[in-house]
């Protein structure tokens, strides 16, 4: 059953991928032969109001690969993740409510050849999408917690990431609601698991 659910995962994101490429398109004549050939070349031809498009296709493309580690055709594609969303960072970092900075707590982890802690640049990003929502936003602190906090192993840090995740009050931003009530129920899940999750627990 978990097979056959990344599987079709992974047809969702790719087609969500190929629909975004096909909007740039629209906007950049050749973008998306360019972004195999020279992906920051191909997106320097962007502006602000490209950003949804650079935005929404490197969650699709980035999702669809996390999904597929065992694709390397498919892994190859990392550097057009990167140049879609550091363009996307670029030109507009307050984009909807700290989405790209939301999206590089995790990515940083795995980004390839970045000078630096990556570290220090996940939570760079934390940082400043927790400053843009004003705390209201569950994402930032699971995605910290889950993404950095375990590889690290600093359970103190990842507890009190979840508390403050579980702290928030979903109705104090309606727009945001059923997305802070998922994901609060991801930082249960989480907490409920922690001794899995650390190995000087066990």
């Amino acid at each position: 059953m978990a097979a056959e659910l990344r599987t079709r995962a992974r047809r969702l994101y790719l087609r969500a991928r190929d629909y975004g490429v096909r909007g740039l398109e629209v906007r950049l004549a050749g973008v998306g032969r360019q972004l195999r050939d020279d992906p920051r070349a191909a997106v320097r031809r962007a502006q602000a109001e490209d950003v949804p498009l650079l935005y929404w296709t490197a969650a699709a493309w980035g999702a669809a690969i996390a999904v597929s580690k065992d694709d390397p055709e498919l892994v190859a594609d990392l550097p057009v993740v990167e140049a879609l969303i550091d363009r996307a960072l670029e030109l507009d970092e307050r984009y909807d409510d700290g989405a790209i900075h939301a999206f590089l707590i995790t990515y940083e982890q795995s980004r390839q050849g970045a000078s630096g802690d990556p570290v220090a640049r996940s939570r760079a990003h934390f940082d400043r999408v927790v400053a843009l929502t004003e705390g209201n936003l569950v994402g930032p602190f699971v995605s910290y917690a889950e993404a950095v906090s375990v590889s690290r192993q600093d359970r103190a840090e990842f507890d009190s990431l979840l508390t403050r995740a579980l702290a928030v009050n979903p109705d104090a931003r309606p727009e945001w609601r059923l997305a802070n009530l998922i994901l609060q129920r991801r930082a249960r899940w989480l907490r409920s698991h922690a001794n899995d999750l650390f190995l000087d627990e066990r």
